[in-house]
């Protein structure tokens, strides 16, 4: 274990959160809100702390993927902590651990609150925990390997210990130009989602708070009512970037580079928009009477269905009260989740798909023992340690998901509640059904409940072992 590069690394995330509570200190300056100092109070902390471990380059550079996996997971615990500060400060959110959630669900992009009512919360408030959205979408591991140039050739692992999907490659050679490529492309799309935006006469605060949860894949609102209240214009807009945000990120670079041909290829990213619109044309025809007619069902379905797929969590109706059918399908479309290498959560399509043919291969080979069967995806051999991972990783994720609903079962809640909380933040999408419906938040849940659905939205983003690394013994023995 490397100590000193991930001090160095965790030092540089206290540095990086000081930086990043400067825009909402901006906000309060312009709307003349006094908590200007709880954020001042929580740069400084973060100071304080980050500029003694940043002082000194480390020596030695070299770090592998433990010591990665490591360092993502204590600079996301930093985030977390840091970023309450302001809510507890300000007066906002009080107690700590209901702050926590709050930073958390922002950061991990889930967008589960535990806040009743957003509208009278001050701007630099909503401004921050919207920005938590964009912040955690891209990684903050990732955009620091942007700005420096942190181990040499091992930097790698610090982007396979965050970024999401069975597995990750670069886009070239060097690592710090692919991190910068996909910050480019998803400042570009933020970019572009303002504007738009902006052209439909969406007011300015609420186009930078709309596009960083659209980006982020993340649901926090500052209305009550999250999107419902707000023009068709701004709700097609909304959708169809959330569901481009969802798209693996490698598709934007090819395109960019002129390869189409093999950025309409990818196999993930067919099936992702499949189950897209058959889940929109479904729940479209089994809600349609609940509607004006089929064209607005088919708006509000697809609205649904791209949120809930991509793990954004917004909502401009209350699908509580939608048919079994269409809840169902929207429960299904939580697990299953976006691209890998976006910015979206779950389990990831390209898993389902591995899955798949991992299950078809074995039915096959009850069929024909002595053939041999290779599992392909994009006309390329899968290797072994991506299905191995596979199905580790989908093993340890049932795991946390029953453990999780008979903890929190604790609460006495109904099964419905329970399970689709736990599906919620585990999948990083933030609302469930029942009392955590779209129209509902977590605030009921006990302190123990929800220091647990912490732990799954930080689990869910980081795609469960980076998280489960600080636990064991061994991952701190020095060699």
């Amino acid at each position: 274990m490397n100590y000193r590069i991930i001090t160095y690394i965790v030092g540089w995330v206290f540095n990086l959160q000081a930086i990043f509570m400067v825009l909402p200190i901006l906000t309060a300056v312009i709307y003349g809100e006094k908590d200007i100092f709880a954020f001042l109070a929580a740069i400084i902390i973060c100071l304080v702390i980050g500029l003694p471990l940043t002082r000194k380059k480390p020596s030695n550079k070299v770090f592998y993927i433990k010591d990665g996996c490591v360092a993502v997971a204590l600079s996301w615990v930093v985030l977390s902590i840091t970023g309450a500060i302001p809510f507890v400060l300000s007066g906002s959110i009080p107690h700590p651990i209901d702050a926590i959630f709050e930073t958390v669900s922002g950061f991990t992009t889930t967008g589960a609150s535990i806040l009743a009512e957003v509208e009278s919360l001050p701007k630099s408030i909503l401004f921050w925990r919207s920005f938590t959205h964009w912040i955690g979408g891209m990684g903050v591991l990732v955009f620091l390997l942007s700005l420096l140039p942190l181990a040499g050739g091992y930097h790698m692992n610090l982007m396979r210990a965050e970024s999401p999907g069975p597995s990750v490659s670069k886009l070239v050679p060097k690592v710090q130009s692919t991190a910068k490529i996909l910050y480019g492309i998803y400042l570009g799309m933020t970019v572009l989602q303002i504007i738009f935006l902006l052209l439909g006469g969406v007011p300015l605060f609420d186009t930078l708070c709309i596009t960083f949860g659209s980006a982020g894949t993340g649901g926090f609102g500052i209305k009550n009512d999250s999107l419902g209240s707000y023009s068709t214009y701004c709700q097609v807009v909304t959708t169809i970037f959330i569901i481009l945000f969802g798209v693996n990120f490698s598709a934007y670079y090819l395109i960019l580079t002129k390869k189409f041909k093999a950025a309409f290829h990818i196999e993930e990213i067919r099936y992702y928009f499949g189950i897209i619109l058959a889940s929109i044309i479904l729940i479209a025809i089994n809600t349609r009477h609940m509607f004006s007619g089929f064209a607005q069902a088919f708006q509000q379905s697809a609205f649904q269905v791209g949120s809930i797929i991509t793990t954004t969590g917004y909502s401009t109706t209350d699908f509580n009260q939608w048919p079994a059918l269409s809840k169902t399908i929207l429960v299904l479309l939580m697990f299953i989740g976006a691209c890998a290498g976006s910015t979206g959560g779950g389990i990831k399509v390209s898993r389902i798909i591995l899955l798949l043919k991992a299950a078809r291969k074995e039915f096959q080979l009850y069929l024909h023992p002595n053939a041999v069967k290779k599992i392909k995806m994009d006309q390329k051999t899968v290797p072994h340690e991506t299905l191995r991972s596979t199905n580790i990783f989908l093993s340890v994720y049932l795991i946390i998901f029953c453990g999780s609903v008979l903890l929190i079962s604790l609460d006495n809640f109904d099964l419905i509640t329970n399970f689709t909380a736990v599906a919620a933040t585990l999948n990083n999408i933030g609302p469930g059904l029942e009392i955590v419906g779209p129209m509902g938040n977590f605030s009921s849940f006990s302190y123990l409940s929800k220091s647990v659905l912490i732990f799954d939205m930080l689990a869910g983003r980081l795609e469960i072992f980076p998280l489960l690394l600080l636990f064991f013994k061994n991952t701190w023995k020095k060699f």
